[in-house]
């Protein structure tokens, strides 16, 4: 199984009252009053060390997304910390989940910078393409939200064309009209880097990673087994389109603290997961759920799975206990290093994933306790979950061409010639994030 440090890059330090005073985290919260820009470039700082932290570690990939005119995460262009991340000496893979499509005139500009990464990095990129949320979209840069998805499809088809067809060609799409479509450069990974879908739980979505043979990644925060019936829908698309059950087909997204006992890590991370809750998912109904954004079809299946509820959630965190969380519902898993992997297993395995995004920074926590989550993770947890798929025969097609770490077999040519992209840093050569170390 491929385990990914995923960073949502929040901002770290909001006021008690938030939810009293403002309407919502996304699209309107007034940055002049809670966005202190030198406080940000602490935070930048800080999550790169992190993402750096977890390379060094030993985690199969680095993932990134891309938000706009919020608190919750506010990666505006998750390419440039990419590039960052990219020009390490590491056979890491670095999972974009993703470029928002729609939010690009003209798209190509998506072909081209993940062209870049993916020359830079020495063929380690995920391409993920999500469709973008209400917020981001319709909210922030105001696209029609029935347009949202056609934009989505059209900048998808001149994006791989872009990196397969021969160039100079023209490009004629509804919303897209382009006389020369010739990339510089064109990317490493043949015939082009892994296409990762990713979503809240529209049913076109299944669909269509599911005929283009492309993985679909469940991104929510309502934990494993709010998303179990969900994701047997998932399975369910698959099978009908005729591909197989090979759990890399499919993404999961999952908080999880790890500490030395269960009760240490209810006192350490309790406080940081209502937070979260309370804060960061405090999303207001009208922006996450615009009409005509989401399909009849899509949203008669979200009103039967959980009664209305956004991907997101809306319920306050301030009373949140950890039994209800983590013992009852597996909002988030936490505890001991042994806790979370029987967990974490039993989860990977009714969901049926290849591929785990771990949310090991939860938006207040500071970054030594994010580096000791980080560290018991890779040292203790990851280890026994690593092998969950191994001795069932599974390949997985759908990981990129350079990130070799942790491979059952690796080539000569990764192993000589190539080697500057495929071996991690020296211990001595290795940031520490700790206290000192870290960026303030």
């Amino acid at each position: 199984m491929k385990t990914i440090w995923f960073h949502m890059q929040g901002y770290r330090d909001l006021p008690d009252d938030f939810r009293d005073r403002y309407e919502s985290i996304w699209v309107t919260p007034p940055t002049d009053e809670l966005c202190d820009p030198e406080t940000v470039g602490k935070y930048l700082n800080w999550n790169l060390d992190e993402l750096e932290l977890a390379d060094d570690l030993g985690f199969d990939g680095l993932g990134l997304n891309e938000h706009h005119q919020n608190a919750y995460g506010f990666p505006v262009s998750p390419n440039l910390i990419a590039a960052n991340l990219a020009r390490r000496k590491s056979d890491a893979a670095i999972v974009m989940l993703g470029n928002t499509l729609p939010l690009y005139n003209p798209p190509l500009r998506v072909a081209e910078e993940m062209a870049l990464l993916d020359c830079l990095s020495g063929g380690r990129l995920v391409a993920g393409w999500p469709v973008g949320s209400a917020m981001d979209t319709a909210g922030c840069y105001g696209i029609t939200p029935t347009e949202v998805r056609p934009r989505y499809y059209e900048a998808h088809d001149l994006i791989k064309q872009a990196w397969t067809k021969p160039g100079p060609f023209p490009f004629n799409g509804k919303f897209t009209k382009l006389r020369y479509v010739n990339l510089w450069p064109k990317p490493i990974q043949k015939p082009h880097p892994p296409i990762w879908c990713a979503g809240g739980g529209s049913v076109e979505t299944w669909k269509f990673a599911a005929e283009n043979d492309y993985t679909y990644s469940y991104l929510s925060f309502l934990g494993h087994k709010a998303a179990q019936n969900m994701m047997n829908r998932y399975w369910d698309t698959v099978a009908a389109s005729g591909r197989d059950d090979n759990p890399y087909r499919a993404g999961f997204a999952q908080l999880v603290v790890v500490s030395e006992t269960d009760a240490q890590a209810e006192k350490e991370y309790l406080p940081h997961i209502r937070n979260f809750f309370d804060k960061s998912l405090y999303i207001a109904g009208h922006q996450a759920a615009v009409p005509g954004y989401m399909t009849k079809r899509s949203l008669e299946f979200n009103l039967r799975r959980s009664g209305g509820a956004t991907p997101f959630g809306a319920v306050s965190g301030k009373d949140m206990t950890w039994r209800e969380q983590v013992e009852e519902q597996g909002i988030v898993i936490g505890g001991s290093p042994k806790t979370v992997a029987d967990r974490l297993t039993e989860a990977v395995k009714n969901l049926r994933v290849g591929h785990l995004m771990v949310i090991l920074q939860i938006q207040s926590m500071e970054p030594e306790l994010t580096a000791k989550n980080t560290r018991l993770f890779a040292e203790e947890v990851l280890p026994r979950i690593r092998g969950i798929w191994d001795d069932q025969g599974y390949e997985d097609h759908w990981w990129p061409q350079g990130a070799t770490r942790n491979a059952q077999a690796r080539s000569p040519q990764v192993n000589g010639s190539s080697a500057a992209h495929g071996a991690t840093r020296s211990e001595s050569d290795a940031p520490q994030l700790t206290a000192k170390g870290a960026h303030s």
